[in-house]
């Protein structure tokens, strides 16, 4: 059975075009910037986010659209560069955010690709889902939740009677508080039983873990568009594999998460995506809530229920990792001309302000 994912624009549905071959040949419906030829896109990302993101495939077609990428000089002050029409960027450091705040507010007209305070919102595990556990998000297509979590900052002999009490099920998912990008924040480990829990390095956010039938959907969010995947997960664990197994695994060890599962011959009841009116629902939320446009959410399905979803985790901008379970926009299925077409977005809406 040949699945695939879907694009979902929020506005009118439209499928987008999956013919990249195309690209030089399309004309751009949006008009052209006020004060130069093309709009300015400034970009600072670190040499393996260009490599996996910015690709000839992405330069040409935004190219041939009035768009221009010019690499931003991380040594010198934004205000000495450009101009720019966009700065699209995803580093990390106190001297590097305060640079870019500073140009936020000398700068109004610029759109910056996301804010600074914004960003640092998904580099807490525990702030980074609250935003969707306090939405509560339920309507005629399903329900949209968290895992029951708690969180440890130290001590970790006491996590077995903290885990006990807050009621907590074996098999236990365990995450790095801090999600910054680094590998470190992605070590992520499983816990079969209670007392191999004292075996986990604080601070962490524990997750209960949910079974899902071994499939998560991968939410890439573009402005107002939204791209799903399927990618393998971790199999569900039934009680008796839980009575025989002990200790605790790490997730490169347990986990086929780098297959895409799009093609695979999966139980109807697995593979369907959730449903469209929720995922616009939810992603238009979040991008409310947490103030950004550029970011992927996982999202499982409970095994044996239709309507019954969970996010897990949200990445910003999501970049190459050496974790093959974690996935770039470079990966996302025809996110050229996605991310294309979002950049004209904002253009147009520049335009649109500045006519006004």
């Amino acid at each position: 059975m040949g699945l695939q994912g879907q694009i979902i624009p929020y506005k009118n549905g439209e499928k987008e075009d999956a013919d990249d071959e195309r690209a030089g040949k399309e004309i751009s419906p949006f008009p052209p910037p006020l004060h130069s030829k093309f709009a300015v896109v400034g970009y600072a990302l670190t040499s393996k986010k260009i490599k996996s993101f910015l690709k000839p495939k992405l330069e040409g077609l935004a190219r041939n659209k009035g768009i221009l990428f010019v690499a931003i000089d991380q040594n010198r002050p934004l205000s000495d560069q450009g101009p720019f029409d966009i700065v699209l960027h995803k580093l990390t450091g106190k001297e590097w955010r305060q640079n870019l705040e500073d140009y936020r507010q000398t700068h109004p007209e610029v759109t910056v690709l996301d804010p600074p305070d914004a960003i640092q919102h998904l580099h807490n595990r525990q702030s980074m889902l609250q935003c969707v556990a306090d939405m509560n998000l339920s309507n005629s297509y399903g329900k949209v939740g968290i895992p029951k979590q708690l969180v440890i900052k130290k001590d970790a002999s006491s996590i077995p009677g903290v885990v006990a009490k807050a009621g907590l099920m074996l098999p236990i998912v365990a995450k790095p508080l801090v999600a910054d990008g680094s590998a470190k924040s992605h070590e992520l480990s499983l816990a079969y039983d209670q007392q191999s829990l004292q075996k986990l390095e604080p601070p962490l956010v524990l997750q209960e873990f949910v079974n899902h039938g071994g499939v998560m959907f991968k939410v890439y969010i573009v402005g107002e568009t939204i791209k799903v995947v399927r990618r393998f997960s971790l199999p569900d664990v039934c009680k008796r594999e839980l009575s025989n197994i002990a200790g605790v695994f790490r997730f490169p060890r347990v986990s086929c998460a780098a297959a895409s599962a799009d093609n695979a011959d999966l139980d109807p009841g697995v593979a369907e995506l959730p449903p469209r009116p929720l995922l616009e629902k939810l992603a238009r939320e979040l991008c409310r809530r947490l103030g950004l446009r550029l970011f992927n959410l996982d999202i499982i399905r409970e095994h044996g229920t239709r309507d019954r979803f969970y996010v897990i985790d949200i990445n910003y901008f999501p970049g190459k990792s050496p974790f093959s379970f974690i996935f770039s926009y470079g990966k996302m299925p025809e996110y050229a001309h996605i991310f294309t077409d979002f950049l004209l977005s904002l253009g147009q809406n520049q335009y649109k302000k500045k006519s006004t």
